[in-house]
């Protein structure tokens, strides 16, 4: 699982928070086209722009307990 950070939420106030850690789902078509495919605010995933988030690398420990395993 891949999360990004939002650093830029213009059009998509409702759907996305500056600053919040988002989980990115792998979606190869949408990379070609500058675009992610986030599970955003409303828990489910929509296509973005790649230039809204920052991708980030967690610890597997922190990964884990963000999934919620224990």
């Amino acid at each position: 699982m891949k999360y990004v950070i939002c650093v830029n939420s213009n059009d998509y106030a409702a759907s996305l928070e500056v600053r919040n850690l988002y989980k990115c789902l792998p979606d190869e078509d949408a990379v070609q086209h500058g675009q992610l495919r986030v599970i955003d605010e409303s828990g489910e995933d929509y296509l973005y722009p790649a230039s809204h988030f920052v991708a980030v690398e967690l610890p597997a420990d922190v990964e884990k307990t963000i999934a919620g395993v224990a």
